[in-house]
């Protein structure tokens, strides 16, 4: 192979060597720059880290209160020991009336509490020196109400009273809480009592409104028993409205339903005059006052003489000595024969063949109709059976204790509801119903064998005349329980607001107050009047 001649190369080996030399020479300046930046950098920051190193004698990061108060070799946890057993001689030397000594301990208290909040603030654990005094103070102190005989079992002693005593305080405001729910529950808002006053004074003042009553009252469509018949008896012209706009709205034909309303002589002119000015789309209305009901009287009913008795009046309207004693059985709604119409219904309607109880407190969702042709297999009563949920079975209603009620009754029998119940008018003449309510209702003279009320004779009375109806028919809870299914309530055809929350007081559940309000006719002037004002 020919060689290249010594001129060429030359230049190429020392056109290598002046790159390598450039290149070097490049990073040695370049170190050096860095060099230079580097130690003034650190003598930048080299305060900060001799701080850093301080701090670092104190453990600042991953410190956590709550554990440095229950180790048990902390400061922390000894001081907070020993607080609790200085707050319990603050209280026996108070009772003991040393109130030096509860003074110096209270003070230490505070002084102990204040060190506990800065540690936990600053994130630093307390050292000696800061827990030193105070735990040496408290010692003395506590020493000396142990001096002072503030012993162990003293101490045990007043705590233990101390705690009946406080238990004491919280059953008594349990009743006094209860008892206030009750009368709210049982008084009528001023906004109702605005319009009642406002609708009788209408009734009064307007004979045409009179006039009105006087023919609706022998209208045929009372009486007709191919139409489809309501009872209703109640004083609350608002709560009967919203359950008759609800039953309508959700009628299949409104027109073929007929309302039987039953109120007392003081809200009979309010009940005439908002019924005769509302409009509820075609039904037929009956109103009557059930001070007309002559054949309702003590000879005849033993409820009435019950009602009329005075101990059974105080009972109702005195104060109860016994804390104890459960104020829903102390309601004077159960003083209002109001509330047992219901076991008359066919001495009130003798012409009528079925007709279905609505209570005043309800709101129908579905057509009621087809309760009409349900086969009860000759019971008198179609009602929901209430054992799956929170109202029990008979025993819960009824004093087995007795051998009247033991001798004839089942106590795991399944209770039902009243509120929604369709009524065989034929069947209960025939099982002679009224004259068992009857038996029962002098039978329970002594208020022995149950709580003045309907439900408990109603169970009496229909029992083995029920027939159970699916669930879905009546939902019951909306007065007092806040957690029923939205599912179980949208599939109900009547849902009742039963228990003290009513819809139309300001402690109703907010949950399930628009259901009922939806049916309130608030563009009437006596409702928007009345509740602004």
């Amino acid at each position: 192979m020919r060689r290249r001649a010594a001129e060429y190369r030359r230049p190429v080996r020392r056109r290598f060597s002046y790159w390598i030399w450039g290149l070097l020479g490049l990073f040695s300046i370049a170190a050096l720059v860095m060099f230079v930046i580097h130690h003034k950098h650190e003598d930048r920051i080299e305060p900060p880290k001799n701080t850093s190193i301080v701090r670092e004698q104190f453990p600042r990061e991953g410190l956590n209160f709550t554990e440095e108060i229950l180790s048990v070799t902390s400061f922390a946890r000894q001081l907070s020991d020993q607080m609790t057993l200085a707050k319990a001689y603050v209280i026996i030397a108070k009772e003991h009336n040393n109130l030096q000594l509860a003074w110096d301990l209270s003070s230490k208290i505070r002084n102990c509490q204040l060190l506990l909040s800065k540690a936990a603030m600053r994130e630093q654990p307390i050292t000696l020196d800061e827990a030193k005094p105070l735990v040496k103070g408290l010692s003395s102190l506590i020493y000396k109400a142990q001096d002072a005989h503030y012993d162990i079992a003293t101490t045990i002693m007043t705590m233990k009273s101390h705690i009946q005593a406080i238990e004491e305080r919280a059953n008594a405001a349990t009743v006094q809480s209860t008892a206030f729910g009750q009368l709210a529950a049982e008084m009528l808002p001023k906004n109702l009592h605005c319009m009642n006053i406002k609708l009788t004074a209408d009734w009064h003042g307007n004979p045409v409104l009179r006039e009105i009553a006087g023919e609706k009252k022998n209208s045929p469509r009372v009486v007709d028993n191919n139409l489809y018949h309501f009872c209703i008896f109640s004083d609350n012209f608002l709560a009967t409205s919203a359950v008759m706009n609800s039953t309508v709205s959700n009628a299949d034909h409104p027109k073929q339903l007929v309302f039987h309303i039953i109120t007392d002589g003081i809200s009979y002119g309010s009940m005439q005059t908002w019924f005769i000015e509302n409009d509820f789309k075609g039904a037929a209305i009956e109103i009557q006052n059930i001070e007309e009901f002559s054949w309702l009287n003590v000879s005849y009913s033993p409820v009435v003489k019950q009602l009329l008795n005075q101990e059974v009046r105080a009972y109702y309207f005195g104060s109860s000595e016994d804390p104890k004693s459960d104020a829903k059985f102390r309601n004077p709604k159960y003083l209002s024969l109001l509330n047992h119409l219901r076991f008359y219904i066919p001495e009130i309607y003798p012409s009528l063949e079925k007709v279905v109880f609505l209570d005043d407190d309800i709101i129908v969702q579905k057509d009621l109709t087809p309760l009409f042709s349900l086969d009860l297999h000759g019971n008198v009563n179609g009602a929901v059976e209430t054992c799956l949920e929170a109202f029990h079975r008979y025993y819960k209603y009824l004093n087995f204790s007795n051998p009247i009620i033991s001798s004839k009754f089942d106590p795991q029998a399944c209770g039902w509801a009243f509120g929604m119940n369709v009524f065989d008018l034929i069947a209960w003449k025939k099982a002679n119903v009224t004259q068992r309510y009857h038996y029962w209702q002098e039978q329970n003279n002594d208020r022995n064998l149950w709580k003045l009320g309907t439900l408990p004779p109603g169970l009496l009375t229909f029992y083995g005349l029920t027939e159970p109806l699916d669930r879905r028919w009546h939902v019951l809870g909306l007065g007092f329980d806040t957690n029923i299914d939205n599912r179980l309530i949208e599939s109900a055809a009547v849902i009742h607001y039963n228990g003290n929350m009513k819809p139309w007081l300001k402690l109703a559940i907010g949950r399930y107050k628009p259901l009922w309000e939806r049916y309130v006719n608030h563009t009437h002037p006596y409702v928007q009047n009345c509740v602004t004002s």
